[in-house]
């Protein structure tokens, strides 16, 4: 395959990955009990495994499959709490080809090799605003965190809304509206969460599922609390699954960085059916 058509490939995968709900692993689910005292202390292990710096920073190696196509591609990650997660592609190991920034207020999808791009707030992209996801839900799936619709923090009273049910070493917990199930599975005695899948409900169009794997952990520099450097997220629509790797290596703090792109005049803006056609047409 081209690069071209590696990129392309690549491009459509994680904006797709990062804002639908897919996969042919499901947590199973028994019937939730209410939280006790018990399963209250547990959320709030889970709670207290949270990663209190700033900044995260590092190079990452992506690995995409959709259907009989891989790729691997290599990139940077930066992210700054409760501000701005900004992933870059690299083609040729040097020159960036793609960038996602997801901030509170918008999503930005920049094609550097065709100079074009799409800027919309979250609600104006069907596929983030049916399936609940937010920035406090994406930043939450990177840092390895519960989260809940629309909520910036959990307070104890958000937490109250958490069901779990223990089976085995692992917890299940629980959080479920209309039409999305969110869940997560995670280490009894740990507390750290193993994987957050999340559940889509549509009557008319079939249901759609993302699973986001957390499969290696690290410990952070200064610091006795882990950070996932390896994820596997798997996304199945009734029409198409996408695999997607992201391995972190050599994580570090770097505050030294523009948190805010900005768009060349040279750039053309397409709206999201067009940019989505390009990333579909593989």
């Amino acid at each position: 395959m081209k690069t071209s058509n590696f990129l392309k490939m690549a491009l459509m995968a994680l904006p797709l990955v990062l804002a639908s709900c897919g996969s042919k692993k499901v947590v199973q689910q028994e019937k939730p009990v209410v939280v006790n005292t018990e399963d209250a202390k547990f959320l709030d292990k889970v709670k207290e495994n949270a990663v209190s710096t700033k900044f995260i920073t590092s190079k990452v190696k992506f690995t995409v499959e959709v259907g009989a196509q891989n790729i691997t591609l290599t990139g940077n990650l930066k992210m700054k709490r409760d501000d701005v997660i900004r992933l870059q592609l690299m083609a040729f190991g040097f020159v960036e080809a793609a960038r996602l920034e997801f901030t509170k207020d918008y999503v930005l999808i920049m094609d550097r090799i065709n100079k074009q791009y799409l800027k919309a707030p979250y609600i104006s992209i069907d596929f983030l605003r049916n399936s609940g996801l937010n920035f406090n839900s994406l930043q939450a799936m990177f840092w390895n965190e519960l989260f809940q619709p629309n909520r910036t923090t959990l307070s104890n009273e958000d937490m109250q809304k958490f069901t779990t049910n223990t089976d085995s070493e692992d917890v299940v917990i629980s959080l479920s509206d209309t039409k999305i199930d969110y869940s997560w599975l995670a280490n009894q005695n740990t507390g750290r969460i193993k994987m957050t899948n999340i559940l889509y409900k549509d009557r008319l169009n079939g249901n759609s599922q993302l699973n986001w794997d957390y499969v290696g952990f690290t410990q952070l520099e200064n610091s006795n609390k882990q950070f996932p450097n390896d994820m596997k997220v798997t996304l199945n629509t009734q029409n198409k699954e996408v695999k997607l790797g992201i391995k972190l290596n050599y994580i570090g703090h770097e505050t030294e960085w523009e948190t805010r792109t900005e768009i060349s005049n040279k750039y053309r803006e397409v709206n999201i059916d067009e940019i989505l056609r390009r990333f579909m047409a593989l």
